[in-house]
């Protein structure tokens, strides 16, 4: 009879891996959304390793102080969905991430973030560089956690449009005056 148990490491032997992590700021936008502090990302093709290090290239490309990184696991998924697709797309991220890795001269994930950058910027122009970036500008900010982050409401036309929503309003601005937000319907 074939033993059909089930343990956590063969689980993940099988798949592809898992992205995990905690909400670090508890009482920011995201946390009042997210069910639990904890969050996991299951990947059908990529290990969790490579979607580590993803996480982090996509952190240091696009570096916003205080987002989650549960907004940026977004991308990583979507990397992740586009290896399983293409088996060339896989290969180009693993060896992005052997390459950062071989550039660091070990861990590239352990370095400070200022050496991180300066090997990202030696990549640039690179395939790995271009792909991680070009999904991730997409993913990164059409994704309604990353609206919270920066306090955008979202598209306001399912709200009513923006005319009676404030369209002319500064009242963000510490001393508006007057004028500067007229009653659109007057």
């Amino acid at each position: 009879m074939t033993d059909l148990m089930l343990d956590r490491r063969r689980f993940l032997q099988g798949s592809g891996g898992l992205l995990l992590g905690t909400l670090l700021f508890g009482s920011g936008p995201i946390a009042l959304l997210a069910p639990s502090q904890t969050w996991a990302l299951e990947m059908s093709t990529l290990d969790s390793d490579t979607g580590a290090k993803l996480l982090q290239v996509i952190r240091r490309i696009f570096p916003h102080d205080g987002m989650e990184d549960a907004v940026y696991a977004f991308s990583v998924k979507a990397l992740d969905e586009r290896a399983s697709q293409d088996p060339s797309v896989a290969a180009l991220l693993k060896q992005g991430v052997a390459d950062l890795d071989h550039r660091a001269g070990g861990e590239w994930a352990t370095l400070p973030e200022d050496k991180q950058v300066i090997i990202l910027k030696d990549i640039q122009t690179g395939d790995f560089f271009s792909l991680v970036r070009g999904v991730s500008v997409n993913t990164l900010y059409s994704n309604e956690l990353a609206y919270k982050h920066f306090g955008y409401e979202g598209a306001s036309f399912p709200k009513g449009g923006y005319l009676t929503r404030g369209f002319n309003d500064l009242k963000w601005l510490p001393n508006p005056p007057l004028d500067a937000s007229p009653n659109p319907l007057s």
